[in-house]
């Protein structure tokens, strides 16, 4: 759903799915289940399974619940991060330069992931942590709308690279700036495109 092999809105053949994955229809109910958990798949009495529709009101509330915890989070690792920590950082924001440069999205996803999470790891609060990532995993289907635009890719390139040089100072302020200016890019790209799915039908 991320990669874009399916569409919002797209129903789930359970069967064909599992044949494509070589796994039966238990383990892939249970996947299910946890992905309609996390918002990214939908359940319907009698039809079953369909890909989540992409929703201005759903990001604007993930994004919201983000920007406090991730905040806190930011505060607590920057002080802790060490050399190794800042290196990978650097390398991350390096590796999503050169996905964006081929015009690689599921690269360029990827390596937007592990850059953002060098810094959030490194505040080591688990828990913290733990529901972070699950506000990232239920918001990489609109990342992957976000980065078809070659603006929207050299925006995320710039605020990276500033992103790093704010770290490696151990600027906190100015980091929990640019986190913010960072989302509410997505967010303002996106808005358009999204408003239309929470228009009343």
């Amino acid at each position: 759903m991320a990669t874009g092999q399916m569409r919002p809105g797209e129903r789930i053949g359970q069967d064909s799915l599992a044949l494509q994955l070589g796994v039966s229809r238990v383990p892939l109910r249970e996947a299910l289940k946890i992905l309609e958990g996390e918002g990214q798949v939908t359940y319907r009495a009698h039809r079953g399974y369909f890909v989540a529709l992409l929703s201005l009101s759903d990001l604007l509330e993930v994004y919201r619940i983000r920007e406090i915890l991730e905040a806190e989070a930011a505060r607590v690792a920057i002080p802790l991060m060490t050399a190794d920590d800042l290196e990978r950082f650097e390398e991350a924001e390096h590796d999503v330069e050169r996905a964006a440069e081929v015009i690689d999205l599921a690269a360029m996803t990827r390596a937007n992931r592990r850059f953002h999470f060098t810094l959030i790891e490194a505040c080591a609060l688990p828990r913290l942590i733990r529901v972070i990532r699950q506000l990232w995993d239920a918001t990489e289907v609109y990342r992957a709308v976000y980065y078809t635009d070659q603006l929207n890719r050299d925006v995320v390139n710039d605020e990276h690279r500033k992103l790093v040089e704010a770290v490696k100072a151990g600027d906190v302020d100015e980091t929990l700036i640019l986190l913010e200016v960072h989302r509410q890019h997505a967010i303002t790209a996106l808005r358009p495109v999204l408003a239309a799915n929470d228009a009343p039908r």
